[in-house]
């Protein structure tokens, strides 16, 4: 028996067993773990793979299109071979049954009545203990990877490598959907995948199970047989898919950490309250280094961009319905694609900096996506937003000067005269085009513009007016001031 693996034609080579082929003779090769007898119909559910299956005839059936669909599902369950009882019970076979054992390289075997079926399983038996004994080393030598592991830190991609080495499979991992599970491991064809996690283990050539999580499987371990190697088994295989889901949680753990590392950090940022060097070393802890931008994100979920982002440095910060976003310019693109989303960007900076300019250029962006159904807005991308100083208490002095008496009018009586004029104003003057956009009647609004005017105490006929208005109302913006 080449490299201790029995096959089906190390079974037609035993004397005292006496089988003969009746088809299939192409898979002689196929490897044999275990011989069974099941009168059952579909015994499938219970198998494992590699078995020779023994029958006395009760669970063939009568019919060419149910013996054909018989042997397919023995052969789709990863079954070595079908050894037919001769006489009993078997019923007659048709030629479908023989053409799907050629087609499929299925072996067919004839046991002589003078041969008991124990007579068979004893033979496998027999010759299996030596693979058992391989079975049973490399399973406590799996175990020890855990060891190496926690001892060596090594990552998991070497870490499979040793496993394949020591099992006899080329091991791939994926999430339900077929996308990478772990960093570094290749995934698996996805016509592999099974549609359930009850589904049988065995698929051809290897194994498919779930790696266990909490809440449901995180994804599926796929197990192929190596060339040349000789596979340790389903238990093996087992224990490799319980050290990839103690990686997976020792990685979805290192993300949460440095997660909630990042939303301190950004906070402290934010507030101004780090050291410029302290700053850089925190955000080189999470490989943010080089040309960065602040981003405030609307209209989406935590969830969301942790997904869009999961394999970019960043740092995220949630605040109210504001989610702050630090990292390379290039998050833009990928936080484009959510959906409904709204994101300002500021202007480019160097790690470390004071965020308090990038705070009100974001801000000020994120205004303008909001109100132009624009997904990403970049800081400038208005013209008139570069004519504004940078110094927060500077926009604010312009504010109070020329809108302080119809904010505060605005707030004290409900109403929206600021939001009027920067609606009509951003219509090019169009009274019945920002009506319509406002929801009210013409006239309405016409009567707000002249309440706006008196209370800031300017004329709107006049264009130096307008533009000191347009200013100060893009300022309150930039401030927050605006819904």
């Amino acid at each position: 028996m080449a490299d201790n693996k029995l096959t089906v034609g190390d079974l037609l080579s035993f004397p005292a067993l006496q089988l003969s082929v009746k088809a299939g003779s192409a898979g002689l090769d196929r490897s044999v773990s275990w011989a069974h007898a099941s009168e059952l119909a579909d015994p499938t559910p219970w198998l494992m793979g590699a078995e020779v299956i023994m029958t006395a005839g009760l669970a063939i059936p009568r019919t060419a299109a149910g013996q054909r669909a018989y042997l397919e599902r023995l052969d789709d369950a990863g079954v070595s071979a079908l050894a037919l009882s001769a006489q009993l019970h078997m019923p007659t076979l048709h030629d479908a049954f023989f053409q799907a054992a050629e087609e499929r390289g299925f072996p067919v075997l004839e046991v002589p009545l003078a041969v008991p079926f124990i007579a068979v399983a004893q033979e496998v038996a027999a010759a299996a203990q030596e693979d058992a004994r391989h079975r049973l080393g490399a399973q406590l030598q799996v175990f020890g990877a855990l060891r190496w592991l926690v001892a060596e830190d090594l990552d998991m991609p070497t870490l499979l490598r040793r496993l394949e080495a020591l099992s006899g499979y080329d091991v791939y991992l994926c999430t339900p959907q077929g996308h990478p599970l772990l960093p570094g491991v290749p995934v698996p064809d996805r016509a592999v995948l099974p549609a359930s996690i009850d589904a049988p283990p065995t698929v051809p050539g290897g194994f498919v199970l779930p790696v266990p999580a909490p809440g449901g499987p995180a994804g599926f371990l796929v197990a192929y047989e190596r060339q040349g190697a000789q596979p340790a088994g389903l238990a093996v295989v087992q224990h490799i898919a319980t050290v990839a889901a103690l990686r997976l949680a020792m990685v979805r753990n290192e993300r949460e950490t440095l997660r909630r590392e990042g939303a301190e950090t950004l906070a402290e940022l934010l507030q101004e309250v780090l050291d410029p060097e302290v700053a850089r070393r925190r955000l080189a802890r999470h490989a943010i280094e080089g040309d960065t931008v602040l981003l405030v994100v609307r209209h989406t979920t935590d969830e969301a961009l942790l997904s869009c982002l999961q394999d970019q440095p960043h740092l995220l910060l949630t605040r109210g319905e504001d989610r702050y976003v630090l990292g390379a310019p290039e998050l833009a693109a990928a936080i484009g694609g959510l959906p409904a989303v709204a994101a300002g960007i500021s202007r480019p900076f160097r790690p470390g900096a004071a965020l308090k300019v990038a705070q009100r250029e974001a801000l000020w962006a994120v205004a303008k996506a909001a109100e132009s159904g624009r997904p990403v807005v970049h800081y400038g991308d208005d013209s008139t937003g570069r004519w504004l100083p940078d110094d927060p208490a500077a926009l604010a002095a312009l504010v109070e000067h020329v809108l302080g008496e119809v904010l505060r009018y605005d707030e004290a009586h409900d109403s929206r005269l600021l939001v009027s004029a920067r609606t009509w104003m951003e219509r090019d003057r169009r009274t019945e085009t920002a009506a319509a956009a406002l929801h009210i009647h013409p006239n309405t609004l016409a009567y707000r513009l002249r309440r706006f005017g008196a209370l800031a105490n300017r004329d709107l006929t006049s264009t130096e007016a307008l533009a000191e208005v347009w200013l100060a109302i893009q300022a309150a913006g930039a401030l927050g001031l605006t819904d």
